[in-house]
C-alpha cells in the first residue's frame, strides 16, 4: 500500500525537468494529452537508460577484453581466454559447481577441524535462474550466466531510474544518476557469471516498493534477495527503522494499523529469511556453524582461523593491512579505520544524501552495520560496496557538464583499476573480486 496519494489519470501536471519523460516545454497538459504529444521513441525513458546501459557494457567488454587478451594459463582458463571463459573465472566457477553438483553433505577440512573453502558460501539464488535459463535456451553455462547477469542488470538499470525519480530527483539527475550506476567501478560484474546482478535487481526493486510503501509485493522480493545473497538481516535492520520512523511521525504521516502490521511482520520475514540459508546448511551438514565457518575460511590465509565475533573484522583487518602490507604500527591502521567511519557517518547527514530521503538512507546505513559486523574487509570489499548504489543519487545532483564528464572518465578509469586489480589474474593471484 502507498503511504501518499498517486496522481489520478486525469490529474493536470507540470512538465519542466522533473517530467519522467524529459520534457522541458513548460506546458500543463493531461496524462491523456501526454500520451498524444509524446516525442519520437528515442526519447522514452526507458529507451534512454537502455542506451546508457549497452553503451556502458560495451566499454566494459573492451576493458575486460583487453585484459584477457594479455592473460597467460592460470588456474581458471589457458592463456588469452575467450570472454565467456574469461567472465566465468573467480565465484562464476563456484556457482557451475553449484548447479551442477549442489552442495556438499561434509565439510571438507584442511586438518579434520578448520572448514576449507566451498560451495555453502554460494546462494542457490542464482545457480537456479542460470539452471532454468539453460534448460529453455539450451545454453551452455558461461554463456548463460552472462546472459542472465546482463538481462537482470539492464532491469536493475531501469528500477533505478524509476526510483531515483521516485526519491525526487529530475529527469536529467536520474538519467545520469543512471549513467553513473552503469559505469561505477564495479560495473563489469553486470556481464559476468556473478550474482550481483541479479541481486542488485532485487534490492533495487525491494528499496522502490519499501519507498512506495507497497508492503505486501515486498515478502516474496525479500525471499528471493535473501537466497541470492546474504541481506535478510541488513534489510530487516533497515525495515525496522522505517517502521520506528512511520511511527515517530504518524501524527503527520498517518501509520493505520494495517500498514503497521504488514511492516513489522514483514520486518521480522526479512531477518528470519537472513537465517534460513545458514540454517539449510547446519541441518544438511550436521554443524550448525557451517555457513559462518565456510566464510571465515576466506579470511584465514590473512589472520589464521579464527571465530566471528561480531564487529571485530573491520579492526583486525585495519590491524593487518597497516602492519603486514604497509609495515606501519596496527595502531595506524585502526586509527584511519575510525577516521573514515566518522567521515562517512557524516556524509549520510550532507544536504545531497538527505535529498534521497529516509529510506534509502535508512538502507545505506543498515547495509554499512552489517558489513562492519561480518566483513573482513580485503580486495572483495569493493564488489561488497555494490549495494550502497542508493548514494549514486548523490552524486548525480550537480549539473555541470565538467563535473559529470569528469565523473564518468573517473568511473571508467577506476573500471581499469579493478579488472586489474581483482578480476585479472597474474600467475597466482591474492586478490579475487
Amino acid at each position: 500500500m502507498r503511504g501518499s496519494p498517486v496522481p489520478a489519470p486525469a490529474e493536470r501536471v507540470a512538465l519542466s525537468d522533473n517530467d519522467p519523460d524529459g520534457r522541458t516545454d513548460g506546458h500543463l497538459r493531461t496524462d491523456g494529452d501526454l500520451a498524444l504529444q509524446r516525442g519520437p521513441w528515442w526519447t522514452l525513458w526507458w529507451v534512454r537508460v537502455l542506451a546508457v546501459y549497452v553503451a556502458a557494457r560495451v566499454v566494459s567488454t573492451v576493458i575486460l577484453l583487453s585484459f584477457a587478451a594479455g592473460e597467460g594459463t592460470n588456474a581458471w582458463t589457458s592463456a588469452r581466454p575467450d570472454y565467456f571463459t574469461f567472465a566465468n573465472i573467480w565465484d562464476g566457477r563456484w556457482y557451475q559447481i553449484v548447479a551442477a553438483l549442489g552442495y556438499p553433505a561434509t565439510l571438507p577440512t584442511s586438518d579434520g577441524v578448520h572448514v576449507t573453502e566451498n560451495a555453502w558460501a554460494f546462494l542457490p539464488g542464482f545457480p537456479g535462474v542460470v539452471d532454468a535459463v539453460m534448460f529453455v535456451t539450451r545454453l551452455p553455462w558461461p554463456v548463460a550466466a552472462v546472459l542472465v547477469s546482463f538481462l537482470a542488470g539492464a532491469g536493475a538499470a531501469l528500477v533505478f531510474h524509476r526510483l531515483m525519480r521516485r526519491v525526487g530527483l529530475s529527469a536529467s539527475q536520474s538519467l545520469f544518476a543512471v549513467v553513473l550506476f552503469c559505469v561505477a567501478p564495479v560495473s563489469p560484474l553486470f556481464q559476468v557469471a556473478y550474482a550481483e546482478s541479479l541481486y542488485t535487481l532485487l534490492l533495487v526493486t525491494a528499496l522502490l516498493l519499501l519507498v512506495e510503501r507497497r508492503y505486501g509485493w515486498l515478502f516474496p522480493v525479500v525471499l528471493a534477495m535473501a537466497f541470492t545473497r546474504p541481506s535478510g538481516l541488513a534489510f530487516a535492520l533497515a525495515l525496522a527503522m522505517h517502521v520506528v520512523y512511520r511511527w515517530v511521525r504518524r501524527r503527520r504521516d498517518p501509520f493505520p494499523v494495517r500498514e503497521r502490521v504488514l511492516g513489522v511482520s514483514l520486518a521480522v520475514f526479512s531477518g528470519l529469511a537472513g537465517l534460513a540459508w545458514p540454517a539449510i546448511a547446519g541441518i544438511a551438514t550436521g554443524s550448525w556453524s557451517a555457513y559462518t565457518d565456510t566464510e571465515l575460511a576466506w579470511r584465514a590465509p590473512y589472520i589464521g582461523f579464527t571465530d566471528l565475533l561480531p564487529f571485530t573484522p573491520w579492526f583486525q583487518g585495519a590491524d593487518w593491512w597497516a602492519s603486514v602490507m604497509l609495515g606501519v604500527p596496527g595502531w595506524v591502521g585502526i586509527a584511519a579505520l575510525v577516521v573514515i567511519a566518522a567521515l562517512f557517518g557524516v556524509l549520510l547527514f550532507s544536504p545531497a544524501v538527505r535529498r534521497l530521503g529516509p529510506d534509502l538512507r535508512f538502507w545505506v546505513v543498515a547495509y554499512s552495520l552489517y558489513l562492519f559486523a561480518v566483513f573482513f574487509p580485503q580486495s572483495s570489499t569493493f564488489r561488497l560496496l555494490m549495494p550502497l548504489f542508493p548514494l549514486l543519487g548523490a552524486l548525480a545532483l550537480p549539473r555541470s557538464r565538467v563535473y559529470r564528464i569528469g565523473m564518468v572518465l573517473l568511473f571508467v578509469a577506476l573500471q581499469v583499476g579493478w579488472v586489474a586489480i581483482c578480476w585479472s589474474i597474474d600467475g597466482s593471484d591474492w586478490s579475487p573480486p
